[in-house]
């Protein structure tokens, strides 16, 4: 018979034939193998990972959705620029009413101005006697006390506020903001009295 050997165990095996393989390692290099693993492992981890910019990629349409696209575009541009004419048509129209309209106020402040010189140098200057020779003295004299003169119209006091404040120096702006009323009327009221 044979001479049995009691066999080593599997495991035992494997760990002589593996610490054949690899050469023994000191201690040294041991400990800066784990730190190079280490660091790659914290590397890998901690890396900067670049990140999909949503614009960067361009959309993919189909053809005919891109026309489609296109075409409403250019539909919205063609309206836009009609909508501008038309606007511009409606602003060019109501600057020239505005127009217009300064042109009839100042036709009709001359006349109103006209009318206060000739009222005024009649209250200054009464007709003693009949101007005309064909009306009769006693109707003369019935036209007379029928239209007596005009008192002398007092100046309101808004118009009195405006004129003091405007002799001290302050500007139409400035009366309109002191006394809480329109430029507009300021202005008038201003422009009436320099004439």
């Amino acid at each position: 018979f044979p001479l049995a050997l009691p066999h080593p165990p599997p495991h035992a095996t494997r760990m002589t034939i593996l610490s054949a393989t690899i050469p023994q390692m000191s201690d040294q290099t041991l400990w800066l193998t784990v730190a190079g693993v280490g660091v790659v492992a914290l590397y890998l981890i901690l890396r900067p990972r670049k990140r999909k910019d949503a614009l960067s990629r361009v959309p993919t349409f189909p053809l005919t959705r891109q026309r489609d696209v296109e075409e409403q575009m250019s539909n919205l541009i063609v309206e836009l620029a009609a909508m501008a004419r038309q606007i511009t048509g409606q602003l060019d129209t109501r600057a020239a009413k505005l127009e217009l309209l300064m042109k009839e106020a100042d036709e009709k402040l001359a006349a109103l101005d006209a009318a206060n010189r000739s009222a005024a140098k009649l209250m200054s200057d009464p007709p003693c006697a009949n101007p005309s020779n064909d009306i009769d003295p006693t109707e003369w004299a019935a036209l007379s006390d029928a239209h007596p003169p005009a008192p002398e119209a007092p100046v309101e006091t808004r118009h009195g506020d405006i004129y003091s404040l405007a002799n001290e120096g302050h500007s139409s702006q400035e009366i309109a903001r002191l006394l809480r009323r329109p430029a507009g009327e300021v202005e008038l009221i201003l422009a009436l009295r320099r004439r």
